[in-house]
Protein backbone atom coordinates (compact mmCIF):
# COMPACT_ATOMS: atom_id res chain seq x y z
CA UNK A 1 0.00 0.00 0.00
CA UNK A 2 1.60 2.99 -1.42
CA UNK A 3 1.69 6.34 0.98
CA UNK A 4 -1.01 8.24 -1.13
CA UNK A 5 -3.46 5.52 -0.51
CA UNK A 6 -2.67 5.75 3.15
CA UNK A 7 -3.38 8.78 3.83
CA UNK A 8 -6.30 8.68 2.13
CA UNK A 9 -7.63 6.25 4.41
CA UNK A 10 -6.53 8.61 7.11
CA UNK A 11 -8.23 11.72 5.91
CA UNK A 12 -11.52 9.70 5.46
CA UNK A 13 -11.36 8.54 9.05
CA UNK A 14 -10.66 11.56 10.24
CA UNK A 15 -13.42 13.51 8.56
CA UNK A 16 -15.87 10.50 9.52
CA UNK A 17 -14.59 10.53 13.20
CA UNK A 18 -15.80 14.09 12.98
CA UNK A 19 -19.08 13.62 11.20
CA UNK A 20 -19.81 11.08 14.03
CA UNK A 21 -18.71 12.97 17.34
CA UNK A 22 -20.72 16.36 16.02
CA UNK A 23 -24.30 16.61 17.21
CA UNK A 24 -27.16 17.04 14.71
CA UNK A 25 -28.05 19.92 16.62
CA UNK A 26 -24.37 22.04 16.46
CA UNK A 27 -24.12 21.48 12.34
CA UNK A 28 -25.04 24.08 10.10
CA UNK A 29 -27.71 23.01 7.79
CA UNK A 30 -29.55 26.66 6.72
CA UNK A 31 -27.98 29.29 4.75
CA UNK A 32 -29.13 31.97 7.39
CA UNK A 33 -27.67 35.40 5.66
CA UNK A 34 -27.87 36.73 2.06
CA UNK A 35 -24.46 36.83 0.12
CA UNK A 36 -24.56 40.98 0.52
CA UNK A 37 -25.62 41.38 3.95
CA UNK A 38 -25.31 44.36 5.24
CA UNK A 39 -22.41 44.68 8.46
CA UNK A 40 -24.00 46.37 11.87
CA UNK A 41 -22.07 47.52 14.34
CA UNK A 42 -24.80 47.65 17.09
CA UNK A 43 -23.54 49.64 20.30
CA UNK A 44 -24.78 50.33 23.16
CA UNK A 45 -24.65 53.21 25.50
CA UNK A 46 -26.17 55.06 28.69
CA UNK A 47 -27.70 57.78 27.93
CA UNK A 48 -25.69 60.47 28.70
CA UNK A 49 -27.79 63.79 28.99
CA UNK A 50 -31.88 63.93 30.25
CA UNK A 51 -33.49 60.71 29.93
CA UNK A 52 -37.32 59.29 30.97
CA UNK A 53 -35.56 56.26 31.32
CA UNK A 54 -36.10 54.56 34.85
CA UNK A 55 -32.54 53.88 35.57
CA UNK A 56 -29.92 56.91 34.88
CA UNK A 57 -26.23 56.58 34.72
CA UNK A 58 -24.53 60.03 36.75
CA UNK A 59 -22.49 61.27 34.08
CA UNK A 60 -21.37 65.05 33.93
CA UNK A 61 -21.37 64.88 29.99
CA UNK A 62 -20.10 69.29 30.29
CA UNK A 63 -16.70 67.12 32.27
CA UNK A 64 -13.74 68.05 29.75
CA UNK A 65 -12.17 64.99 31.01
CA UNK A 66 -15.06 63.23 30.32
CA UNK A 67 -15.27 64.51 26.56
CA UNK A 68 -11.81 63.31 25.79
CA UNK A 69 -12.69 59.58 26.85
CA UNK A 70 -15.38 59.69 24.92
CA UNK A 71 -13.50 60.91 21.81
CA UNK A 72 -10.85 57.90 22.55
CA UNK A 73 -13.98 55.24 21.76
CA UNK A 74 -15.28 57.24 19.02
CA UNK A 75 -11.99 56.62 17.39
CA UNK A 76 -11.96 53.03 18.70
CA UNK A 77 -15.56 52.30 16.56
CA UNK A 78 -14.33 55.11 13.84
CA UNK A 79 -12.26 52.22 12.62
CA UNK A 80 -15.98 50.47 11.65
CA UNK A 81 -15.76 53.01 9.21
CA UNK A 82 -19.85 53.37 9.05
CA UNK A 83 -21.37 54.96 6.01
CA UNK A 84 -24.50 55.35 7.81
CA UNK A 85 -24.89 56.48 11.58
CA UNK A 86 -28.13 55.25 13.32
CA UNK A 87 -29.22 56.89 16.22
CA UNK A 88 -32.29 56.92 18.75
CA UNK A 89 -34.43 59.79 17.44
CA UNK A 90 -37.32 60.58 15.89
CA UNK A 91 -37.15 59.54 12.14
CA UNK A 92 -39.80 62.32 12.03
CA UNK A 93 -37.02 64.92 12.57
CA UNK A 94 -33.96 63.08 10.31
CA UNK A 95 -33.90 66.34 8.33
CA UNK A 96 -33.35 68.19 11.08
CA UNK A 97 -30.98 65.98 12.72
CA UNK A 98 -29.14 65.20 9.19
CA UNK A 99 -28.51 69.46 8.77
CA UNK A 100 -27.29 69.88 12.42
CA UNK A 101 -25.27 66.62 12.32
CA UNK A 102 -23.40 67.39 8.95
CA UNK A 103 -22.54 71.31 10.43
CA UNK A 104 -20.89 69.28 13.16
CA UNK A 105 -19.01 67.55 10.77
CA UNK A 106 -17.96 71.08 9.46
CA UNK A 107 -16.84 72.47 12.48
CA UNK A 108 -16.05 69.82 15.42
CA UNK A 109 -15.65 72.59 17.98
CA UNK A 110 -19.66 73.36 17.32
CA UNK A 111 -21.39 73.83 20.53
CA UNK A 112 -24.92 71.89 21.59
CA UNK A 113 -26.53 73.37 24.28
CA UNK A 114 -27.26 69.94 26.04
CA UNK A 115 -25.36 67.51 24.33
CA UNK A 116 -26.23 63.72 24.81
CA UNK A 117 -24.47 60.54 23.57
CA UNK A 118 -25.65 61.42 19.76
CA UNK A 119 -23.78 65.11 19.54
CA UNK A 120 -20.72 63.46 22.00
CA UNK A 121 -20.59 59.80 20.66
CA UNK A 122 -22.42 59.24 17.31
CA UNK A 123 -21.35 62.46 15.52
CA UNK A 124 -17.66 62.17 16.27
CA UNK A 125 -17.94 58.68 14.95
CA UNK A 126 -19.55 59.35 11.53
CA UNK A 127 -17.07 62.49 11.61
CA UNK A 128 -13.79 60.22 12.07
CA UNK A 129 -15.09 57.82 9.72
CA UNK A 130 -16.60 60.11 6.88
CA UNK A 131 -19.95 59.55 7.53
CA UNK A 132 -22.87 61.39 5.51
CA UNK A 133 -25.94 59.93 6.35
CA UNK A 134 -27.71 60.04 9.79
CA UNK A 135 -30.93 58.49 10.46
CA UNK A 136 -33.05 58.20 13.97
CA UNK A 137 -35.44 55.00 14.47
CA UNK A 138 -36.94 56.02 17.53
CA UNK A 139 -40.75 55.04 18.28
CA UNK A 140 -42.61 56.32 21.66
CA UNK A 141 -44.47 54.00 23.59
CA UNK A 142 -45.47 54.10 27.30
CA UNK A 143 -45.92 51.18 29.14
CA UNK A 144 -46.28 50.30 32.61
CA UNK A 145 -42.89 49.43 34.57
CA UNK A 146 -44.71 49.15 37.95
CA UNK A 147 -47.64 47.32 37.35
CA UNK A 148 -46.97 44.40 40.13
CA UNK A 149 -47.48 47.65 42.54
CA UNK A 150 -51.03 47.36 41.48
CA UNK A 151 -51.87 44.31 41.77
CA UNK A 152 -53.38 42.93 44.88
CA UNK A 153 -52.87 39.06 44.50
CA UNK A 154 -49.89 37.86 42.56
CA UNK A 155 -49.13 34.31 41.41
CA UNK A 156 -45.53 34.63 41.66
CA UNK A 157 -44.36 36.27 44.76
CA UNK A 158 -41.04 34.87 44.29
CA UNK A 159 -39.29 35.34 41.11
CA UNK A 160 -39.12 38.86 40.71
CA UNK A 161 -37.89 39.54 44.49
CA UNK A 162 -35.12 36.86 43.96
CA UNK A 163 -34.52 38.38 40.70
CA UNK A 164 -33.69 41.53 42.24
CA UNK A 165 -31.54 39.82 44.44
CA UNK A 166 -29.41 38.49 42.30
CA UNK A 167 -29.01 42.24 40.02
CA UNK A 168 -27.75 43.29 43.21
CA UNK A 169 -25.19 40.53 43.62
CA UNK A 170 -24.06 41.34 39.67
CA UNK A 171 -23.61 44.89 40.17
CA UNK A 172 -21.76 44.76 43.25
CA UNK A 173 -19.59 42.14 41.60
CA UNK A 174 -19.46 44.81 38.53
CA UNK A 175 -20.09 48.30 39.74
CA UNK A 176 -21.00 51.37 37.33
CA UNK A 177 -19.48 53.96 39.60
CA UNK A 178 -15.88 54.51 40.33
CA UNK A 179 -14.57 53.12 36.96
CA UNK A 180 -13.13 54.80 33.78
CA UNK A 181 -16.05 55.72 30.93
CA UNK A 182 -14.20 53.56 28.88
CA UNK A 183 -14.53 50.37 31.26
CA UNK A 184 -18.17 51.36 31.86
CA UNK A 185 -18.70 51.63 28.00
CA UNK A 186 -17.47 47.98 27.88
CA UNK A 187 -19.45 46.99 30.56
CA UNK A 188 -22.39 47.87 29.29
CA UNK A 189 -22.08 46.26 25.87
CA UNK A 190 -21.07 42.47 27.80
CA UNK A 191 -23.20 40.44 26.28
CA UNK A 192 -24.56 39.18 29.46
CA UNK A 193 -25.19 42.93 30.59
CA UNK A 194 -27.15 43.43 27.84
CA UNK A 195 -29.48 40.44 28.51
CA UNK A 196 -29.95 41.52 31.94
CA UNK A 197 -31.81 44.92 30.70
CA UNK A 198 -34.13 42.97 28.96
CA UNK A 199 -35.03 41.17 31.87
CA UNK A 200 -35.53 44.59 33.57
CA UNK A 201 -36.88 46.15 31.61
CA UNK A 202 -39.79 43.80 29.70
CA UNK A 203 -39.50 40.12 30.90
CA UNK A 204 -39.77 39.80 34.31
CA UNK A 205 -43.11 41.53 33.76
CA UNK A 206 -44.46 37.86 32.60
CA UNK A 207 -43.56 37.38 36.17
CA UNK A 208 -46.21 39.64 37.24
CA UNK A 209 -50.03 38.33 37.32
CA UNK A 210 -53.18 37.48 38.96
CA UNK A 211 -54.87 33.98 38.64
CA UNK A 212 -55.54 33.64 34.96
CA UNK A 213 -54.80 36.73 33.83
CA UNK A 214 -51.33 38.48 32.15
CA UNK A 215 -51.49 42.28 33.08
CA UNK A 216 -47.40 41.90 33.30
CA UNK A 217 -46.73 40.51 30.17
CA UNK A 218 -49.50 42.63 28.74
CA UNK A 219 -47.33 45.65 29.28
CA UNK A 220 -43.93 43.89 28.58
CA UNK A 221 -46.05 43.36 24.95
CA UNK A 222 -45.90 47.13 24.34
CA UNK A 223 -41.78 47.58 25.02
CA UNK A 224 -41.52 44.09 22.51
CA UNK A 225 -43.73 46.06 20.19
CA UNK A 226 -41.91 49.51 20.71
CA UNK A 227 -38.79 47.49 19.88
CA UNK A 228 -40.29 45.53 16.64
CA UNK A 229 -41.35 49.47 15.23
CA UNK A 230 -37.81 50.63 15.61
CA UNK A 231 -36.20 47.92 14.02
CA UNK A 232 -38.99 47.77 11.26
CA UNK A 233 -37.65 51.42 10.90
CA UNK A 234 -33.93 50.71 10.13
CA UNK A 235 -35.53 48.47 7.66
CA UNK A 236 -36.84 51.24 5.79
CA UNK A 237 -33.63 52.89 5.72
CA UNK A 238 -32.33 53.28 1.92
CA UNK A 239 -29.33 51.29 1.62
CA UNK A 240 -26.56 50.47 -1.01
CA UNK A 241 -23.71 48.33 -2.04
CA UNK A 242 -21.16 48.70 0.39
CA UNK A 243 -22.86 50.46 3.63
CA UNK A 244 -21.77 49.78 6.67
CA UNK A 245 -24.77 50.45 9.36
CA UNK A 246 -23.05 51.64 13.18
CA UNK A 247 -26.12 52.08 15.41
CA UNK A 248 -26.02 53.74 18.83
CA UNK A 249 -28.71 53.09 21.08
CA UNK A 250 -29.83 52.95 25.09
CA UNK A 251 -28.75 49.31 25.85
CA UNK A 252 -32.08 47.33 26.20
CA UNK A 253 -32.69 48.54 22.79
CA UNK A 254 -28.93 47.09 21.60
CA UNK A 255 -30.08 43.71 23.21
CA UNK A 256 -32.84 43.51 21.42
CA UNK A 257 -31.11 44.66 18.13
CA UNK A 258 -28.96 42.39 18.62
CA UNK A 259 -31.57 39.48 18.58
CA UNK A 260 -33.03 40.89 15.83
CA UNK A 261 -29.90 41.34 13.70
CA UNK A 262 -28.79 37.75 14.60
CA UNK A 263 -31.93 36.31 13.05
CA UNK A 264 -31.93 38.78 9.55
CA UNK A 265 -30.63 37.71 6.49
CA UNK A 266 -30.48 41.30 5.21
CA UNK A 267 -27.94 42.29 8.18
CA UNK A 268 -24.22 40.67 9.46
CA UNK A 269 -23.84 41.68 12.79
CA UNK A 270 -20.04 42.55 13.73
CA UNK A 271 -18.66 41.61 17.21
CA UNK A 272 -18.34 44.94 19.79
CA UNK A 273 -15.60 43.88 21.09
CA UNK A 274 -13.51 43.19 18.01
CA UNK A 275 -13.47 47.22 18.22
CA UNK A 276 -13.35 47.81 22.34
CA UNK A 277 -10.53 46.42 22.18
Amino acid sequence: MNKRTLLTIFLFASVNLYCQKTRYDQKTIYKTKFDDAIPVLNVATFHMGETSDANKTQFDQQDSSNRKEIQKVAKLLADFKPTIIVIEALPEKDSIRQADYLGYVKNPDKKFQNPDERELLAYEVGRLSGTKRIFGIDFKEEYNYNIGNTIAHLVDKVTVNKYWQLLDENEKNNPEQGISFYDLFRLNNHPQYLESLININADLLTYISSNRKSEGADEAAKFYHRNLVMFSNLNQIPVRKGDRIFILMGGTHTAFFNDFLERSPKFRLENTFDYLK
